[in-house]
């Protein structure tokens, strides 16, 4: 069997590396294997988390092909988006703190598990053509972000901010990013991006241990607040799929990548 989680310690720290080659599309199974992997490292009594992915790419996003699959099948999609928005409430709910190494570019489901972690390293590419991107690109696929996902954004970039971006489907380049706090932490390249993290946890580590857990919990009551039912409405965003600007999208979506 295919392993969709590559799991390496380091020390008291554990890195859960996507590994769904080409580029770590969320399907419903590596979601699964998310939070499987998360919940085994909490249980496990591991101080920190890093989630990782391939060089030059952290996850190009929800599996769109895999979910249009579907096709018609309202029980199957509605799974598949319970296992994304599953590992994004895991992350947000964990009780030590995760770090988001992202290697690479990190659209729309990447950006989403991001804003669930503490802290954000992103990697610049070699290539100043070509940035490295993240964002909730959603409106240019014929989605609308929910409140929930909406609120994680607004927590680190302002309301006003995230509503340009929203609105627009804009995606940013690592560079814009670390100017307006979408993430935190630029590395030169994706082979530096886990040591930062890592690092990063290893000053968080350093502190009064409870104090240090416990004021972590108060600063992200807002973000778990988010993630619940009420704010994501499932239902609504799984029958806001089938609508004909989404299906055009999608497909016109599915259609580009299919050429590359």
């Amino acid at each position: 069997m295919t392993t969709l989680i590559e799991v390496i310690n380091h020390g008291p720290i554990r890195e859960l590396r996507l590994a769904r080659p080409p580029v770590n599309a969320l399907d419903t199974e590596l979601c699964r294997a998310l939070i499987a992997a998360l919940n085994q490292a909490i249980a496990e009594d591991v101080q920190g988390i890093v989630v990782s992915g391939s060089e030059r790419i952290f996850t190009g996003g929800m599996d769109v092909p895999h979910l249009l699959g579907h096709g018609n099948d309202r029980h199957k999609l509605l799974d598949s988006w319970q296992a994304f928005f599953g590992a994004a409430r895991v992350i947000a709910e964990s009780r030590i703190p995760v770090v988001a190494a992202l290697t690479g570019h990190s659209p729309a489901g990447g950006c989403v598990l991001a804003l669930c972690c503490d802290y954000r390293v992103m990697a610049q590419s070699a290539d100043p053509a070509k940035p490295y991107v993240i964002g909730l690109n959603e409106v240019q696929v014929g989605l609308v972000a929910p409140e929930g996902i909406q609120r994680l954004l607004r927590r680190v970039v302002g309301a006003h901010r995230a509503g340009v971006l929203l609105a627009g489907g804009e995606l940013v380049s690592a560079e814009r990013a670390l100017e307006i706090g979408l993430v935190d932490e630029l590395a030169d390249d994706a082979t530096q991006v886990v040591a930062r993290a890592i690092g990063w946890l290893q000053t968080q580590l350093a502190l009064p241990h409870q104090p240090m857990l416990q004021t972590r919990a108060i600063a992200r009551a807002d973000l778990h607040e988010a993630m619940q039912a009420e704010h994501i409405q499932l239902e609504r965003f799984v029958e806001a799929w089938y609508s004909a600007d989404a299906q055009t999208a999608l497909q016109a979506l599915v259609a580009r990548l299919g050429k590359r």
